[in-house]
Protein backbone atom coordinates (compact mmCIF):
# COMPACT_ATOMS: atom_id res chain seq x y z
CA UNK A 1 0.00 0.00 0.00
CA UNK A 2 2.81 2.54 0.87
CA UNK A 3 4.48 2.12 -2.42
CA UNK A 4 1.40 2.65 -4.19
CA UNK A 5 0.66 5.67 -2.13
CA UNK A 6 3.99 7.04 -3.52
CA UNK A 7 3.20 6.01 -7.18
CA UNK A 8 -0.27 8.15 -6.46
CA UNK A 9 2.07 11.35 -5.40
CA UNK A 10 4.02 10.99 -8.13
CA UNK A 11 1.29 11.04 -10.56
CA UNK A 12 -0.25 13.57 -8.84
CA UNK A 13 2.70 16.07 -9.05
CA UNK A 14 3.15 15.66 -13.05
CA UNK A 15 -0.48 16.08 -13.69
CA UNK A 16 -0.02 19.32 -11.24
CA UNK A 17 3.24 20.16 -13.27
CA UNK A 18 1.47 19.42 -16.66
CA UNK A 19 -1.33 21.82 -15.88
CA UNK A 20 0.65 24.52 -14.59
CA UNK A 21 3.04 24.72 -18.16
CA UNK A 22 -0.68 24.42 -19.90
CA UNK A 23 -1.74 27.23 -18.24
CA UNK A 24 1.60 29.34 -18.40
CA UNK A 25 2.22 28.32 -22.39
CA UNK A 26 -1.48 29.40 -22.76
CA UNK A 27 -0.69 32.78 -21.45
CA UNK A 28 2.44 32.98 -23.23
CA UNK A 29 0.60 32.09 -26.51
CA UNK A 30 -2.04 34.60 -25.91
CA UNK A 31 0.61 37.34 -25.40
CA UNK A 32 2.32 36.62 -28.65
CA UNK A 33 -1.17 36.83 -30.68
CA UNK A 34 -1.70 39.96 -29.02
CA UNK A 35 1.13 41.57 -30.48
CA UNK A 36 1.46 39.96 -33.73
CA UNK A 37 -2.32 41.65 -34.16
CA UNK A 38 -0.95 44.66 -33.12
CA UNK A 39 2.07 44.21 -35.83
CA UNK A 40 -0.55 43.09 -38.44
CA UNK A 41 -2.39 46.38 -37.79
CA UNK A 42 0.50 48.59 -37.78
CA UNK A 43 1.26 46.77 -41.19
CA UNK A 44 -2.59 46.83 -42.38
CA UNK A 45 -2.54 50.91 -41.76
CA UNK A 46 0.61 51.40 -43.36
CA UNK A 47 -0.24 49.42 -46.83
CA UNK A 48 -4.07 51.05 -46.51
CA UNK A 49 -2.11 54.76 -46.48
CA UNK A 50 0.38 53.44 -49.40
CA UNK A 51 -2.39 52.52 -51.95
CA UNK A 52 -5.34 54.69 -50.92
CA UNK A 53 -4.30 57.98 -49.68
CA UNK A 54 -5.17 60.25 -52.23
CA UNK A 55 -1.20 61.75 -52.54
CA UNK A 56 1.74 59.55 -53.08
CA UNK A 57 3.39 58.96 -49.84
CA UNK A 58 7.26 58.38 -48.61
CA UNK A 59 7.15 55.21 -46.35
CA UNK A 60 9.86 56.36 -44.52
CA UNK A 61 8.66 59.55 -43.64
CA UNK A 62 4.92 58.00 -42.39
CA UNK A 63 7.15 55.35 -40.34
CA UNK A 64 9.37 58.28 -38.56
CA UNK A 65 6.14 60.54 -38.22
CA UNK A 66 4.17 57.14 -36.97
CA UNK A 67 7.22 56.71 -34.40
CA UNK A 68 7.38 60.32 -33.09
CA UNK A 69 3.27 59.77 -32.38
CA UNK A 70 4.29 56.51 -30.72
CA UNK A 71 6.92 58.58 -28.31
CA UNK A 72 5.01 61.74 -27.87
CA UNK A 73 1.78 59.93 -26.48
CA UNK A 74 4.62 58.90 -23.41
CA UNK A 75 5.71 62.39 -22.71
CA UNK A 76 6.92 65.50 -23.56
CA UNK A 77 10.47 64.42 -23.82
CA UNK A 78 10.21 60.67 -25.53
CA UNK A 79 11.42 61.37 -29.12
CA UNK A 80 12.81 59.55 -32.23
CA UNK A 81 16.27 61.71 -34.40
CA UNK A 82 16.90 60.97 -37.99
CA UNK A 83 20.45 59.94 -38.54
CA UNK A 84 20.77 64.10 -39.80
CA UNK A 85 18.97 64.97 -35.99
CA UNK A 86 21.08 62.43 -34.62
CA UNK A 87 24.06 64.12 -35.85
CA UNK A 88 22.81 67.80 -34.93
CA UNK A 89 22.34 66.68 -31.64
CA UNK A 90 25.58 65.55 -30.96
CA UNK A 91 27.15 68.97 -32.15
CA UNK A 92 24.58 70.23 -29.49
CA UNK A 93 26.03 68.76 -26.90
CA UNK A 94 29.76 70.07 -27.94
CA UNK A 95 28.44 73.44 -27.40
CA UNK A 96 28.28 74.88 -30.70
CA UNK A 97 25.85 74.90 -33.73
CA UNK A 98 23.64 76.81 -36.09
CA UNK A 99 20.41 78.59 -35.38
CA UNK A 100 18.11 80.69 -32.84
CA UNK A 101 19.71 79.87 -29.40
CA UNK A 102 16.98 79.08 -27.46
CA UNK A 103 15.83 76.14 -25.44
CA UNK A 104 12.07 74.55 -26.13
CA UNK A 105 9.92 72.14 -25.76
CA UNK A 106 6.20 70.96 -27.09
CA UNK A 107 2.78 72.48 -25.32
CA UNK A 108 -0.67 71.86 -26.94
CA UNK A 109 0.90 71.22 -30.20
CA UNK A 110 2.79 75.00 -30.29
CA UNK A 111 6.35 75.35 -29.18
CA UNK A 112 7.12 76.71 -26.01
CA UNK A 113 9.97 78.60 -25.02
CA UNK A 114 11.99 77.75 -21.91
CA UNK A 115 14.54 80.08 -21.65
CA UNK A 116 16.71 82.00 -24.42
CA UNK A 117 20.38 80.87 -24.31
CA UNK A 118 22.57 83.96 -23.20
CA UNK A 119 23.91 86.35 -25.59
CA UNK A 120 22.36 84.67 -28.58
CA UNK A 121 20.20 85.70 -31.74
CA UNK A 122 16.88 84.96 -29.80
CA UNK A 123 17.84 86.79 -26.37
CA UNK A 124 19.01 89.74 -28.39
CA UNK A 125 15.82 90.06 -29.89
CA UNK A 126 13.72 89.65 -27.04
CA UNK A 127 12.51 85.83 -27.11
CA UNK A 128 11.48 85.23 -23.25
CA UNK A 129 10.71 82.28 -21.53
CA UNK A 130 7.13 81.68 -21.27
CA UNK A 131 6.45 82.26 -24.90
CA UNK A 132 4.51 80.10 -27.46
CA UNK A 133 5.71 79.96 -30.91
CA UNK A 134 3.03 79.72 -33.54
CA UNK A 135 4.34 80.04 -37.12
CA UNK A 136 7.51 79.56 -38.73
CA UNK A 137 7.74 81.92 -41.69
CA UNK A 138 4.16 82.43 -41.30
CA UNK A 139 3.96 78.84 -41.66
CA UNK A 140 1.51 77.47 -39.05
CA UNK A 141 3.82 74.76 -36.60
CA UNK A 142 0.33 72.89 -36.02
CA UNK A 143 0.62 69.25 -36.76
CA UNK A 144 4.92 69.17 -36.70
CA UNK A 145 6.63 67.86 -33.97
CA UNK A 146 9.36 68.96 -31.95
CA UNK A 147 12.47 67.63 -34.00
CA UNK A 148 10.63 68.60 -37.03
CA UNK A 149 10.24 71.84 -35.57
CA UNK A 150 13.87 72.49 -34.42
CA UNK A 151 15.03 71.69 -37.90
CA UNK A 152 13.08 74.46 -39.10
CA UNK A 153 13.99 77.04 -36.78
CA UNK A 154 17.84 76.08 -37.91
CA UNK A 155 19.84 77.01 -40.93
CA UNK A 156 22.54 78.99 -42.56
CA UNK A 157 24.15 81.43 -40.64
CA UNK A 158 23.06 85.29 -41.58
CA UNK A 159 19.80 83.60 -43.18
CA UNK A 160 16.75 85.52 -41.98
CA UNK A 161 13.94 83.32 -39.75
CA UNK A 162 10.48 85.52 -38.71
CA UNK A 163 8.88 83.58 -36.00
CA UNK A 164 5.46 84.09 -34.42
CA UNK A 165 5.36 84.76 -30.82
CA UNK A 166 2.03 84.65 -28.82
CA UNK A 167 3.04 86.36 -25.21
CA UNK A 168 0.71 86.25 -21.74
CA UNK A 169 -0.15 89.81 -21.16
CA UNK A 170 -0.31 90.87 -24.98
CA UNK A 171 -3.38 90.77 -27.13
CA UNK A 172 -2.22 89.85 -30.14
CA UNK A 173 0.55 88.25 -31.69
CA UNK A 174 3.66 89.29 -33.01
CA UNK A 175 6.57 88.60 -35.54
CA UNK A 176 9.99 88.82 -34.76
CA UNK A 177 12.54 88.99 -38.09
CA UNK A 178 15.63 86.93 -36.38
CA UNK A 179 19.05 86.30 -38.28
CA UNK A 180 20.34 83.14 -37.31
CA UNK A 181 24.40 83.04 -36.06
CA UNK A 182 26.49 79.96 -34.99
CA UNK A 183 25.50 79.51 -31.50
CA UNK A 184 28.55 79.04 -29.56
CA UNK A 185 26.90 78.39 -25.97
CA UNK A 186 28.90 80.82 -23.87
CA UNK A 187 28.66 78.40 -20.46
CA UNK A 188 30.82 80.84 -18.26
CA UNK A 189 30.58 84.24 -17.55
CA UNK A 190 32.34 85.46 -13.91
CA UNK A 191 32.98 88.89 -12.58
CA UNK A 192 33.38 90.27 -9.24
CA UNK A 193 30.44 91.88 -6.98
CA UNK A 194 30.19 93.19 -4.07
CA UNK A 195 31.13 96.92 -2.48
CA UNK A 196 34.14 95.71 -1.30
CA UNK A 197 34.48 93.01 -4.19
CA UNK A 198 34.75 89.94 -2.20
CA UNK A 199 32.24 87.89 -4.44
CA UNK A 200 32.67 85.74 -7.32
CA UNK A 201 30.03 85.58 -9.37
CA UNK A 202 29.57 82.36 -11.89
CA UNK A 203 27.16 82.76 -14.25
CA UNK A 204 26.58 79.07 -15.63
CA UNK A 205 24.06 79.36 -18.88
CA UNK A 206 24.12 75.42 -20.04
CA UNK A 207 25.77 72.20 -19.20
CA UNK A 208 28.09 71.15 -22.55
CA UNK A 209 30.64 69.16 -22.58
CA UNK A 210 33.23 72.23 -21.68
CA UNK A 211 30.84 73.39 -18.62
CA UNK A 212 33.06 71.87 -15.99
CA UNK A 213 36.35 72.48 -17.52
CA UNK A 214 35.75 76.11 -17.38
CA UNK A 215 34.10 76.75 -14.58
CA UNK A 216 37.30 75.08 -12.84
CA UNK A 217 39.74 77.45 -14.32
CA UNK A 218 37.64 79.92 -13.49
CA UNK A 219 37.35 79.18 -9.99
CA UNK A 220 41.00 78.30 -9.65
CA UNK A 221 41.98 81.94 -11.23
CA UNK A 222 39.36 83.48 -8.46
CA UNK A 223 41.33 81.72 -5.75
CA UNK A 224 44.94 82.10 -6.46
CA UNK A 225 44.85 85.57 -8.28
CA UNK A 226 46.66 87.68 -5.22
CA UNK A 227 44.73 90.36 -6.91
CA UNK A 228 41.42 88.63 -6.22
CA UNK A 229 39.57 88.66 -2.23
CA UNK A 230 37.37 86.33 -2.58
CA UNK A 231 35.73 85.47 0.67
CA UNK A 232 32.38 83.79 -0.72
CA UNK A 233 30.69 82.72 -4.15
CA UNK A 234 27.38 83.08 -6.66
CA UNK A 235 26.19 80.37 -8.69
CA UNK A 236 24.23 81.71 -10.89
CA UNK A 237 21.84 78.95 -12.38
CA UNK A 238 19.05 80.94 -13.37
CA UNK A 239 17.16 80.24 -16.97
CA UNK A 240 19.87 77.67 -17.36
CA UNK A 241 17.58 75.09 -18.85
CA UNK A 242 20.30 72.07 -18.06
CA UNK A 243 22.46 69.63 -20.65
CA UNK A 244 25.11 66.50 -19.51
CA UNK A 245 24.55 64.59 -16.44
CA UNK A 246 28.09 64.05 -16.24
CA UNK A 247 28.80 68.22 -16.23
CA UNK A 248 26.27 68.73 -12.99
CA UNK A 249 28.06 65.75 -11.63
CA UNK A 250 31.49 67.53 -12.09
CA UNK A 251 30.05 70.55 -11.35
CA UNK A 252 28.68 69.99 -8.09
CA UNK A 253 31.71 67.67 -7.14
CA UNK A 254 33.69 71.28 -7.48
CA UNK A 255 32.18 72.47 -3.94
CA UNK A 256 31.21 68.99 -2.36
CA UNK A 257 33.69 67.01 -0.51
CA UNK A 258 31.90 64.12 0.48
CA UNK A 259 27.97 62.58 0.13
CA UNK A 260 25.85 61.40 -3.16
CA UNK A 261 25.18 64.03 -5.62
CA UNK A 262 22.59 62.42 -7.33
CA UNK A 263 21.04 58.85 -8.09
CA UNK A 264 18.56 57.98 -10.98
CA UNK A 265 15.81 55.37 -10.50
CA UNK A 266 12.29 53.98 -12.06
CA UNK A 267 9.70 53.98 -9.92
CA UNK A 268 8.38 51.19 -11.89
CA UNK A 269 10.50 48.80 -10.26
CA UNK A 270 11.55 50.59 -7.13
CA UNK A 271 15.20 50.34 -7.76
CA UNK A 272 18.16 52.58 -8.12
CA UNK A 273 19.82 52.26 -10.88
CA UNK A 274 22.55 54.63 -10.65
CA UNK A 275 24.54 56.84 -7.59
CA UNK A 276 26.39 59.20 -8.14
CA UNK A 277 28.76 60.12 -5.38
CA UNK A 278 30.76 63.02 -4.61
CA UNK A 279 34.90 63.13 -4.37
CA UNK A 280 37.06 64.97 -1.81
CA UNK A 281 38.11 68.42 -3.45
CA UNK A 282 35.90 71.31 -2.50
CA UNK A 283 37.69 74.13 -4.62
CA UNK A 284 36.63 77.11 -2.51
CA UNK A 285 37.68 75.36 0.54
CA UNK A 286 34.16 75.42 3.01
CA UNK A 287 33.80 79.39 2.10
CA UNK A 288 29.98 80.54 1.66
CA UNK A 289 28.21 79.81 -1.44
CA UNK A 290 24.55 80.83 -2.49
CA UNK A 291 23.07 79.27 -5.69
CA UNK A 292 20.69 81.42 -7.53
CA UNK A 293 17.11 79.37 -9.39
CA UNK A 294 14.08 80.02 -11.55
CA UNK A 295 11.42 78.64 -13.27
CA UNK A 296 14.42 78.65 -16.49
CA UNK A 297 16.11 76.26 -14.16
CA UNK A 298 16.11 72.65 -15.10
CA UNK A 299 17.53 68.93 -15.71
CA UNK A 300 21.06 69.15 -14.61
CA UNK A 301 20.86 73.02 -13.06
CA UNK A 302 17.70 71.03 -10.67
CA UNK A 303 20.52 68.28 -9.99
CA UNK A 304 23.23 70.66 -8.69
CA UNK A 305 21.00 73.20 -6.97
CA UNK A 306 19.34 69.47 -5.19
CA UNK A 307 22.61 68.41 -4.64
CA UNK A 308 24.32 71.44 -2.87
CA UNK A 309 20.65 72.04 -1.13
CA UNK A 310 20.69 68.72 0.20
CA UNK A 311 24.44 68.62 1.31
CA UNK A 312 23.93 71.78 3.57
CA UNK A 313 26.70 72.90 1.48
CA UNK A 314 24.96 76.29 -0.61
CA UNK A 315 21.91 78.39 0.48
CA UNK A 316 19.71 78.78 -2.52
CA UNK A 317 18.03 81.59 -3.92
CA UNK A 318 15.20 82.46 -6.07
CA UNK A 319 12.13 80.64 -7.07
CA UNK A 320 11.07 76.95 -7.36
CA UNK A 321 12.87 75.18 -10.55
CA UNK A 322 11.37 73.77 -13.63
CA UNK A 323 10.85 70.47 -12.49
CA UNK A 324 12.22 68.58 -15.40
CA UNK A 325 13.53 65.36 -13.18
CA UNK A 326 13.06 62.59 -15.45
CA UNK A 327 16.02 61.07 -17.35
CA UNK A 328 16.32 60.49 -21.24
CA UNK A 329 18.38 57.71 -22.74
CA UNK A 330 19.80 57.84 -26.05
CA UNK A 331 19.71 54.77 -28.19
CA UNK A 332 21.42 54.62 -31.39
CA UNK A 333 19.17 52.26 -33.75
CA UNK A 334 19.31 51.44 -37.42
CA UNK A 335 16.99 52.00 -39.73
CA UNK A 336 16.62 48.56 -41.04
CA UNK A 337 15.40 47.97 -37.34
CA UNK A 338 12.64 49.87 -37.82
CA UNK A 339 11.67 48.92 -41.16
CA UNK A 340 13.19 51.84 -43.11
CA UNK A 341 14.40 51.33 -46.11
CA UNK A 342 18.40 51.98 -45.93
CA UNK A 343 20.86 51.02 -42.87
CA UNK A 344 23.84 53.12 -43.84
CA UNK A 345 23.03 55.33 -41.02
CA UNK A 346 22.44 55.43 -37.36
CA UNK A 347 19.15 57.79 -35.97
CA UNK A 348 18.32 57.16 -32.00
CA UNK A 349 15.65 57.23 -29.94
CA UNK A 350 15.48 59.62 -26.82
CA UNK A 351 13.69 57.78 -24.15
CA UNK A 352 12.53 58.44 -21.05
CA UNK A 353 13.75 55.48 -18.57
CA UNK A 354 14.61 56.80 -14.90
CA UNK A 355 13.87 60.31 -12.66
CA UNK A 356 16.38 61.97 -10.65
CA UNK A 357 16.60 61.95 -7.15
CA UNK A 358 18.28 64.56 -4.76
CA UNK A 359 20.34 63.10 -1.99
CA UNK A 360 17.90 63.19 0.86
CA UNK A 361 15.45 60.84 -1.59
CA UNK A 362 13.33 63.00 -3.56
CA UNK A 363 11.97 62.92 -6.75
CA UNK A 364 12.76 66.48 -9.01
CA UNK A 365 10.37 64.86 -11.38
CA UNK A 366 7.02 67.34 -11.69
CA UNK A 367 8.13 69.16 -8.17
CA UNK A 368 11.56 70.97 -8.88
CA UNK A 369 13.87 72.60 -6.11
CA UNK A 370 12.57 74.82 -3.65
CA UNK A 371 14.55 77.47 -2.44
CA UNK A 372 15.50 78.25 1.05
CA UNK A 373 14.95 81.85 0.58
CA UNK A 374 12.33 82.68 -1.56
CA UNK A 375 12.46 86.02 -3.86
CA UNK A 376 10.08 87.42 -7.08
CA UNK A 377 11.74 89.74 -9.67
CA UNK A 378 9.74 93.08 -9.35
CA UNK A 379 8.47 93.54 -12.87
CA UNK A 380 7.10 96.95 -14.60
CA UNK A 381 3.39 98.00 -14.93
CA UNK A 382 3.38 97.15 -18.38
CA UNK A 383 4.74 93.24 -17.62
CA UNK A 384 2.87 90.36 -16.54
CA UNK A 385 5.04 88.00 -14.70
CA UNK A 386 2.72 85.08 -15.48
CA UNK A 387 3.62 85.99 -18.92
CA UNK A 388 7.49 84.22 -17.67
CA UNK A 389 5.79 81.56 -16.29
CA UNK A 390 7.73 78.16 -17.30
CA UNK A 391 7.91 74.32 -15.89
CA UNK A 392 7.19 70.45 -16.17
CA UNK A 393 3.64 70.42 -14.82
CA UNK A 394 2.46 72.55 -17.81
CA UNK A 395 3.50 69.85 -20.11
CA UNK A 396 1.31 67.80 -21.80
CA UNK A 397 1.67 64.15 -20.91
CA UNK A 398 4.18 64.85 -18.37
CA UNK A 399 5.08 62.29 -15.58
CA UNK A 400 3.66 62.64 -12.38
CA UNK A 401 5.65 62.73 -9.55
CA UNK A 402 4.55 59.10 -7.78
CA UNK A 403 5.54 60.27 -4.08
CA UNK A 404 3.05 63.62 -4.05
CA UNK A 405 -0.39 63.76 -2.57
CA UNK A 406 -1.50 66.41 -4.22
CA UNK A 407 -0.91 67.96 -8.20
CA UNK A 408 1.52 70.56 -7.31
CA UNK A 409 2.94 72.48 -10.03
CA UNK A 410 6.36 72.79 -10.69
CA UNK A 411 8.44 75.70 -12.33
CA UNK A 412 7.96 79.83 -11.66
CA UNK A 413 8.94 82.24 -13.73
CA UNK A 414 12.32 82.36 -15.93
CA UNK A 415 12.13 86.53 -15.80
CA UNK A 416 15.55 88.19 -15.07
CA UNK A 417 15.85 91.75 -15.80
CA UNK A 418 18.81 92.66 -18.17
CA UNK A 419 19.25 95.77 -15.84
CA UNK A 420 21.36 94.32 -13.22
CA UNK A 421 20.62 96.44 -11.08
CA UNK A 422 16.90 95.64 -11.15
CA UNK A 423 17.46 92.44 -11.01
CA UNK A 424 16.20 92.24 -6.99
CA UNK A 425 17.16 88.15 -6.54
CA UNK A 426 20.87 89.37 -7.70
CA UNK A 427 20.74 92.51 -4.91
CA UNK A 428 19.20 89.96 -2.23
CA UNK A 429 22.19 87.03 -2.80
CA UNK A 430 25.06 89.95 -2.65
CA UNK A 431 23.45 91.77 0.37
CA UNK A 432 23.14 88.20 2.08
CA UNK A 433 26.82 86.58 1.45
CA UNK A 434 28.37 91.11 2.24
CA UNK A 435 26.71 90.58 5.51
CA UNK A 436 28.18 86.83 5.75
CA UNK A 437 31.59 88.35 4.81
CA UNK A 438 31.51 91.12 6.75
CA UNK A 439 31.23 88.44 9.88
CA UNK A 440 33.67 86.10 8.50
CA UNK A 441 36.11 89.42 8.78
CA UNK A 442 35.24 90.33 12.32
CA UNK A 443 36.03 86.64 13.66
CA UNK A 444 39.35 86.27 11.57
CA UNK A 445 40.39 89.96 12.82
CA UNK A 446 39.61 88.63 16.43
CA UNK A 447 41.86 86.30 16.47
Amino acid sequence: MKKIFKSDKKILFLILTICAMSFLLSKLNAAETISQENKILIESVIELVKNEYIDEINEDEIIESAINGMLQSLDPHSIYFSPEKFKELKNDTKGEFGGLGIEVTMEKGLIKVISPIDGTPAQKRGVLGGDLITHINKESILGKNLSEVVTLMRGKPKTNIEITIVRDGIENGFDLLITREIIKIPGILVRVEGDTKDIGYLRVSAFNERTAKRLYKEILNFEINPLNKIESYILDLRRNPGGLLSQAIEVSNLFIDKGQIVSTKRPRFDATISEYRAKKGDLISGKPLLVMVNGGSASASEIVAGALQDNNRAIILGTKTFGKGSVQTLFPIKKNKLFFSSDDKLGAVKLTTAEYFTPSGKSIQARGIRPDIRIEQEIGNDMDLDSFLVGETQLNKYIENKESQSKLKSGSSAYIPKDKNKDVQLIQAIDILSGLNREITKRRNLK
